[in-house]
């Protein structure tokens, strides 16, 4: 390796997406943050080059960008791209000092070991991480030589859908200093012809982008170019600061002069149908909506604000119903009525009227939803023709009725039957997406986020004007059996107005001269249709467009095809789910994609260790995750056990701790009295209990009991905590610990810990760090700060199994709403003891003690605080209040009792 180059190259392919590279000052420089202006510390962006080329709808993206130290010494840089959630990136290159690293894929299994390895020494880690809502994030870490130079080059891919009427193009935009050469470069190809091309730049004021922005479009042909010069990139005159941060958006669509689109090119077709000119079906559809307390504030607001307009949009054939479901069901008529002036009025009064009562009965909801569908469908024959839809908008989990999720997907199977598609609103990041994808999936609808944030009227109002225009339902595109193989998906249930139906597939070898497509569906009236390949046209376009053409029509076939698998599996168990894996997995290797299947290694760039980066796309539907190593510009706590144990430098005073461990003991410091309360619960081994909950950030903690057999005859088996649950839905993160593993994101499957690895781990606002057979501390950037402390059995125990305890090291962070055991005494409150008197044991003190306007008998005794010796713990005495806390804790404790750790 050479020594100039210094490759301690940090890889973290986070999920976020922005066009940066910056200047970051090497480990002993005395700040993590680069200057702001046209050389960071001596290190400076020649060149940032953006090259888009789109032909048919797939978008083949190179970014590229030079950087050069003009310093005496090595300098950091971080090379920060941002790049759609759908896109797969198939190409990534580093050359700097005259040696190249080139990205190479492989399976994830196998690049996983290497992997997890690197993230435990905390040399070379990677990892991709959400940014925003539709973008991941990869970045590059990498040590240059004195007045040296390296260039980066990253190639990713899409198939660019259709929405609203056009493709969107969406490049982030965010140098952080001024560019020598910066460049934005969008090459379109069409063979139906480009009607309309558009560009904007979030960043530049409105008189700007039409002198900046070149945009012309002929034929089939369309370019877009934005080469701002150093002058342009200014923020003013005088700034040496860039105004370059935000989307750059290229728009437009093609004519839709012919039904359908069929392109062949080497042995694949690619069938684009987005027919013009039809009439609008009027439609049935219902709107289920989840009306359970956790919906309140702003959720609740912006739901009826978004029913409202939507109500109002309305056409006036079509027929509409209204169910809410909290913990019971209710229906605004029970039956489709017509969209008239008055019933629109009506049905917007009760909008504005309806509140929120209750938990979540979801399966009861969307039962009855789809029970007014298939009436009408059945006493109403008028109504036969019309496009019916479900629209489910919910904020959590099933909590009432019908829980099991197995069961409820089976239930709304069972009813639909195939007759409409059922489309799944997620309120928020408390939903189950995967749940609700697998159901929309299997109902031939699909699933969708919604964002709590300022705009989440205008995304409920966005998702449903994809739907609102139905112009044929039951869409089939058939293709002679003989002559096509590996098709993607064929069989729609509605087409919307806006959009497209793409179809890709192999053709035989000598069989084009056999090939078409027929379509069938029903409009108004029975459509059909056949498409037919112009055999000259095509030798046309290869004459155009050449091997691009013939390359971008396969792998737009393996895009669309490795996308359906991956979501085919997300349904899937067992044998078949292994299977349709595999076949997703075989793709992604063949046409060189990182897939959550796979993960390219940087051949070549490999430490003192041996350890090459990795860079590895997260698995479906994962949120934001970081994991970084022992860098003390990126991190909050070192790698090393620290005697505080947490990286805000908490001490922990005797006596001063808020907890619960062994079997289990509930400790609660009262920092205001100087004193302590304990008590017990005593539950059956299984149960799930709420500890911490704070209901403003979603943040939570739950743990699951497990049993200790009782050594003797007649003694009582007793109980311990042996799963906890850490989750902070604001980030996506999740945290399950056990005394053998500690798991981020185990239900999307995220990366695996011992308790004898020794590592840091950050996700976001989360900093995790776990300290080799001791403890792990949680770190919440605006909350808390948590222990989990591991007892393993040792000889001589009267515990026969390793177990956890739980320690609060600060909450002062946590919102006044804080609940759960524990979280309810994060903030001050009062009581008075009163009365010390012998009790029944003559060894132990009992008093009165009058605490939330009850009167209890306490008793003085000890309890063990483990927080600091997990083997011996430290004596802590305390107030104990009898009765499994009961007139302590607010209601019983079987109100804190909770379905799962998440």
């Amino acid at each position: 390796m050479d020594g100039t180059m210094g490759l301690r190259a940090l890889l973290c392919v986070y999920l976020a997406s922005l066009l940066v590279l910056q200047a970051m000052p090497t480990q002993g420089s005395p700040t993590g943050r680069p200057k702001v202006s046209k050389a960071v510390d001596g290190v400076t962006i020649r060149s940032l080059k953006v090259n888009c080329k789109v032909t048919s709808r797939f978008a083949h993206y190179v970014i590229t960008s030079q950087v050069v130290n003009s310093a005496n010494e090595a300098k950091e840089v971080a090379f920060d791209v941002e790049i759609p959630k759908t896109a797969f990136i198939s190409d990534f290159a580093i050359t700097a000092d005259g040696n190249a690293f080139i990205g190479d894929i492989k399976d994830k299994v196998s690049a996983w070991k290497q992997y997890r390895k690197a993230a435990i020494s905390g040399e070379n880690a990677g990892l991709v991480r959400a940014s925003g809502r539709t973008m991941e994030q990869f970045t590059i870490h990498l040590t240059i030589g004195p007045r040296s130079k390296a260039t980066f080059r990253l190639t990713y891919e899409e198939v660019l859908k259709r929405k609203l009427k056009q493709y969107d193009i969406v490049i982030k935009v965010k140098p952080k200093q001024l560019v020598h050469h910066f460049e934005i470069d969008v090459d379109i190809f069409e063979p139906q012809g480009i009607s309309k091309l558009d560009a904007q730049a979030s960043f530049l004021p409105k008189e700007l982008e039409s002198q900046l922005i070149k945009k012309s479009f002929s034929g089939k042909q369309g370019r877009v170019l934005f080469r701002p010069t150093v002058g342009q990139q200014q923020s003013c005159p005088t700034c040496s600061t860039s105004l370059l941060n935000g989307d750059f958006k290229v728009t437009y669509d093609v004519n839709r002069d012919q039904l359908c689109e069929l392109l062949v090119a080497n042995n694949h077709f690619a069938h684009f149908f987005a027919p013009q000119n039809l009439t609008n079906l009027n439609k049935n559809v219902v709107f289920v909506i989840d009306i359970s307390t956790s919906m309140e504030g702003q959720k609740v607001k912006q739901t009826k604000e978004a029913l409202l307009k939507i109500l109002g949009d309305m056409r006036p054939g079509d027929y509409f119903d209204l169910v809410l479901f909290g913990s019971e069901v209710q229906s605004w008529r029970d039956s489709l009525v017509k969209a008239t002036p008055a019933n629109l009025r009506a049905a917007q009064d009760f909008v504005r009227r309806f509140f929120l009562a209750g938990a979540t009965n979801l399966n009861g909801g969307l039962l009855r939803g789809i029970e007014i569908l298939n009436q009408a469908h059945g006493s109403l024959p008028e109504l036969s023709n019309h496009a019916s839809v479900l629209i489910m908008l919910t904020d959590g989990e099933p909590t009432e009725g019908v829980t099991d999720r197995a069961q409820i997907l089976k239930n709304v199977h069972n009813a639909i039957r195939g007759r409409f598609p059922l489309y799944n609103l997620g309120f928020g990041h408390n939903v189950d997406l995967n749940f609700l994808e697998i159901m929309s999936m299997e109902n031939n609808g699909r699933a969708q986020r919604i964002y709590e944030d300022h705009d989440a009227t205008q995304q409920l109002q966005g998702f449903y004007d994809q739907v609102a225009s139905p112009l044929l339902v039951d869409v089939e595109l058939l293709y002679p059996q003989d002559t096509v193989s590996a098709l993607t998906q064929h069989r729609h249930k509605q087409y919307y107005e806006g959009s497209e139906i793409m179809v890709a597939g192999r053709i035989a070898d000598h069989k084009l001269g056999s090939f078409k497509a027929d379509v069938l569906a029903r409009g108004g009236q029975e459509f059909k249709a056949t498409c037919l390949v112009d055999e000259e046209e095509m030798k046309k376009l290869l004459q155009e467009r050449g091997h691009m053409l013939e390359n971008h029509v396969e792998r737009l076939w393996a895009y669309l095809t490795i996308q359906e698998l991956l979501a085919k599996r997300m349904k899937l168990q067992g044998k078949e789910k292994a299977e349709v894996t595999a076949k997703a997995l075989q793709m992604s290797l063949a046409y060189q994609f990182v897939t959550p299947l796979t993960s390219m290694t940087i051949r070549g760039m490999a430490d003192e260790d041996g350890l090459e980066p990795v860079i590895d796309k997260p698995p479906e539907d994962s949120l934001p995750l970081e994991m970084l190593g022992n860098r003390k510009m990126f991190m909050l706590s070192a790698l090393q056990p620290s005697p505080t144990r947490s990286s805000s430098n908490i001490q922990q005073l005797p006596n001063q701790v808020t907890g619960v461990d062994t079997d289990p003991h509930f400790l609660i410091h009262v920092p205001q009295k100087e004193d302590t309360l304990c008590f017990n619960i005593n539950e059956e081994p299984g149960v799930v209990l709420s500890l911490v909950q704070d209901p403003d950030t979603g943040f939570s903690v739950n743990g699951q009991l497990i049993g200790n057999k009782a050594s003797s005859p007649g003694q009582q088996e007793g109980t311990y905590f042996g799963r906890l649950g850490i989750a902070n839905p604001a980030t996506g993160f999740q945290l399950e610990v056990t005394p053998q593993n500690i798991t981020l994101n185990p239900g999307s499957g995220g990366p695996v810990f011992s308790w004898r690895d020794q590592a840091s781990l950050r996700q976001h606002k989360v900093v995790v760090t776990i300290n080799r057979r001791r403890n792990l501390v949680v770190s919440v950037e605006d909350g808390g700060t948590f222990e989990v402390v591991l007892h393993r059995v040792w000889k001589g125990s009267s515990v026969h199994q390793d177990f956890l305890g739980f320690y609060v090291l600060d909450s002062h962070r946590m919102s006044a709403r804080t609940h759960g055991l524990l979280g309810q005494f994060f903030h001050p409150f009062d009581y008075k003891v009163s009365d010390p008197h012998p009790g029944s044991d003559p060894t132990k003190t009992d008093a009165t003690m009058v605490v939330k306007s009850h009167q209890l008998t306490v008793t003085r005794g000890l309890q063990k605080d483990y927080s600091k010796d997990p083997r011996h713990g430290a004596e802590v005495t305390c107030w104990f209040v009898h009765n499994n806390g009961a007139g302590l804790i607010d209601g019983v404790y079987t109100d804190y009792i909770v379905p799962d750790i998440f």
